[in-house]
């Protein structure tokens, strides 16, 4: 009813939170690379964009474009208003912009701070170019720039903005991490590694920079060099979940199975796993064929997650049984029992009727089987399992119905055919041994078979003269 090669463990793979285990390394990658990049388009944790824009009210004297004195004036008056009435302060500012001079660039970047205080960004943008267009060495004008590209999510757009700032001498490491987010974003992740680099080498506590950076070794495959980061991020934030779970599977990558199950056990010992890690964990025990342990963690996780809970304490049954470990099956699927949701009952007859097959128990398996199909009558596996039940007690009609009912589910049609093929075989019909390997062939084609129909063909062929 099921092999072993049906059954797919944690073999130095990746478990994803819904319980699929994936077997690509590309996979794993843009897994782990899903778990790091947590932030929604457009945010960053250590972003404040009003602030940076607040901040840049004051002017830096002698690096960058200065106002008349009577905007200054002005300035002076409505600069307070920013953060407590901001459309006022824009009126005022803009009836500044009726004169016949046109205002300096300072003032025109003032009037974008203001306009974005009071929600009107596009106006915002359009004077922060302006004011860059007529004073191209305004460092702040291209950072609050690149600030509104960024948050807008037009990371293309926000690259110039924050390089042309650096190339003026910003060195503020906020400046060079929403570059190294915009360039990793826009897949240049030559640079934006080395944006991150120079982050945290005026921020090197900074955890969103970091894990800009991890996010970068994960994608060019550097797993020394990101192990090296997650540790540290690990160690500054042992109550973040998704730190440990990356870890293992970093050391996984490295098919470093007993570390990545030491990393989950100690955050499963704390109180730190989630559903994802407790899965993980369970996962690495009964690869390494730890059955007690892959129990007890499966059974914490039934707890927290149980629909994953069920699935895995099922496969972990399947395995037990697979490895004749009859006494650790039962044990397995009897705690799984009282809980199991009804969605599941038909996999957890499944499984028990495996366990009465594998020990050609076979009234046992039949009966199992029997109360399977009243619940699920077209489940084609069980149909099938059902035939092979009544061939092994030597009743062949049965195990023809069953296999004929079999035929008509797709999943085991090609299957069907062929049990039905053996049995007429066994019986010295060959001519309808004939008619099912055709069957099957017209379902999938296979040298093997097409050789086996050969000389059931030549059989057959005799079939007159030998049965008269």
């Amino acid at each position: 009813m099921r092999t072993s090669s049906t059954i797919l463990l944690f073999l130095g793979l990746v478990a994803t939170a819904a319980g699929q285990t994936l077997d690509q390394e590309g996979d794993m990658n843009q897994f782990l690379l899903n778990r790091m990049n947590a932030q929604p388009q457009g945010k960053s944790a250590g972003l404040d964009p009003k602030r940076i824009i607040n901040k840049s009210s004051s002017f830096l004297k002698e690096r960058e474009p200065e106002m008349n004195a009577e905007e200054y004036a002005l300035y002076q008056r409505v600069v307070e208003m920013f953060e407590t009435n901001a459309p006022l302060a824009v009126k005022l500012l803009e009836a500044m912009m009726g004169n016949k001079e046109p205002p300096s660039p300072a003032f025109e970047f003032i009037l974008g701070n203001a306009y974005y205080n009071a929600g009107q960004v596009e106006q915002a943008e359009a004077s922060y170019r302006s004011a860059v267009k007529r004073y191209p060495e305004f460092v702040r004008g291209w950072n609050n720039l690149g600030v509104l590209c960024y948050t807008a999510g037009r990371y293309a757009d926000a690259v110039p903005c924050f390089s042309k700032a650096v190339t003026l001498g910003d060195r503020d490491p906020m400046t060079f991490g929403l570059l190294g987010s915009c360039l990793e974003r826009e897949e240049d992740n030559v640079a934006a590694e080395l944006a991150f680099m120079q982050a945290l080498g005026g921020d090197p506590g900074n955890t969103e920079w970091k894990e800009g950076l991890l996010r970068i070794c994960l994608q060019q495959k550097q797993y020394a060099r990101a192990e090296s980061l997650v540790k540290k991020l690990v160690k500054d934030h042992p109550k973040e979940t998704r730190y440990w779970l990356v870890y293992a599977n970093i050391l996984l990558s490295e098919n470093r199975k007993l570390d990545a199950t030491l990393v989950l056990e100690t955050a499963a010992g704390t109180g730190v796993a989630d559903a994802d890690e407790l899965a993980v964990l369970g996962d690495l025990y009964a690869d390494q064929k730890f059955g007690a342990e892959a129990l007890r963690t499966y059974q914490r996780l039934l707890a927290v997650a149980p629909e994953t809970g069920e699935r895995r304490l099922l496969t972990l049954a399947g395995l037990q049984t697979d490895a004749g470990k009859f006494k650790e099956a039962k044990e397995t699927l009897d705690r799984l029992e009282p809980k199991i949701a009804p969605a599941r009952r038909v996999e957890l007859l499944s499984a028990r009727a495996d366990w009465f097959v594998a020990q050609k128990q076979w009234p046992a398996a039949r009966t199992q089987l029997e109360a399977l199909l009243q619940v699920a009558p077209f489940n084609g596996r069980a149909l099938l399992s059902l035939g092979r039940a009544h061939v092994a007690e030597g009743d062949p009609v049965h195990a023809q119905f069953a296999f004929e009912a079999a035929t008509r589910v797709d999943e085991v049609k090609y299957a069907a055919n062929l049990e039905l093929a053996n049995l007429e075989l066994k019986n010295r019909h060959y001519g309808r041994s004939v008619e099912y390997l055709q069957q099957a062939l017209r379902i999938e084609r296979s040298d093997a078979v097409e050789d086996y129909l050969t000389r059931v063909k030549s059989l057959a062929a005799d079939e007159p003269r030998s049965n008269p």
